[in-house]
């Protein structure tokens, strides 16, 4: 049964800063173009592959990958709070499809899942419980993270499974490029920031608007070149583009941990999830990129980028 891919950025900021017309309508024809593809291939069942930003997963125990075989929305940043519509029995064959593949992960009957998850949901099918789907957390925001060699690992056991399926499967991955947002860290964190991240789980109201009005205040900075964040980087982005289309894996095996926060920023480690997706759909044989949109969008702290594939020879 055949597979389909969709790689998309995302950003907290989509609905809370506003780039020039120009640029919106660029982002909104791309979106576009997304729901198109999405509606033509009609996914009996999507697996998403994407980050949190320490909303549902902590230090108190982070691991590099984490399949839900329950999962709901923590509702930030204007996404909708509430549960996914995960098929538990499917998830938990993948995991297990995983794992006897080599590749090492967490289960989670409770996942939180942030808008590195049920925003691009929300885009592409108007809510996130309105399709079923198997979350997949990738850890790009808290080190140590696993060489990227081990992310293709985990997109190639699930895509080999998923493969098999008697089911249409839409591949979803979701984050990057480029972008190097205020997200905290624990390396310098004071004590107090550090026990944030050690377990901020169900913040209240106002904690939560405070933390995304100060993201919305450095967007506002970096779009007016008022800032200390790294700079986008579309060179960089572009290459990695490159990458995927040609499915030169071993050129992006050689990408190491270092070298993409040096390159692309601390966040820019979320091009795992688009390494994941893509790798996953390389199980199942060739592959070409169907469409390709990028655009680096200070407004939104990132080199945002829309891409769609399909299995068959370039």
């Amino acid at each position: 049964m055949p597979l389909a891919l969709l790689c998309m950025s995302h950003s907290p900021l989509l609905e809370f800063t506003h780039p020039p017309q120009e640029v919106a309508e660029d982002v909104d024809a791309a979106f576009a173009a997304a729901r198109g593809f999405v509606k033509d291939f009609a996914p009996d069942l999507v697996t998403v592959f994407g980050p949190d930003h320490y909303n549902g997963f902590f230090y108190e125990l982070m691991p590099p990958y984490c399949i839900g075989l329950q999962a709901r929305g923590v509702g930030d940043f204007g996404t909708a709070e509430g549960p996914l519509n995960v098929p538990r029995d499917t998830a938990h064959e993948l995991a297990q499809a995983a794992m006897d593949a080599g590749v090492d992960l967490a289960v989670s009957l409770r996942m939180e899942v942030d808008h590195g998850i049920v925003q691009p949901l929300e885009i592409l099918f108007g809510a996130a419980d309105s399709v079923p789907v198997v979350p997949v957390f990738i850890n790009s925001v808290a080190p140590p993270f696993t060489p990227v060699e081990r992310v293709r690992a985990l997109g190639q056991a699930l895509g080999s499974r998923l493969a098999r399926s008697d089911q249409r499967v839409l591949l979803v991955g979701s984050g990057g490029l480029s972008h190097d947002p205020p997200v905290p860290r624990l390396a310098g964190a004071t004590p107090e920031a550090e026990q944030r991240l050690i377990s901020n789980r169900n913040p209240t109201a106002q904690m939560r608007a405070a933390r995304q009005q100060r993201v919305i205040d450095a967007a506002a900075s970096f779009a007016a070149g008022d800032t200390e964040l790294r700079d986008l980087n579309p060179e960089w982005d572009n290459r990695f583009l490159d990458h995927l289309a040609a499915a030169e894996f071993d050129a992006i095996d050689a990408y190491s941990n270092d070298d993409i926060v040096a390159q692309g920023g601390n966040s820019a480690q979320e091009i795992r999830s688009w390494i994941a997706a893509y790798a996953a759909l390389s199980a199942a044989g060739p592959y070409r990129m169907t469409y390709r949109y990028y655009r680096p969008i200070k407004e939104y702290i990132a080199g945002f980028s829309v891409t769609t594939a399909l299995p068959g020879a370039g």
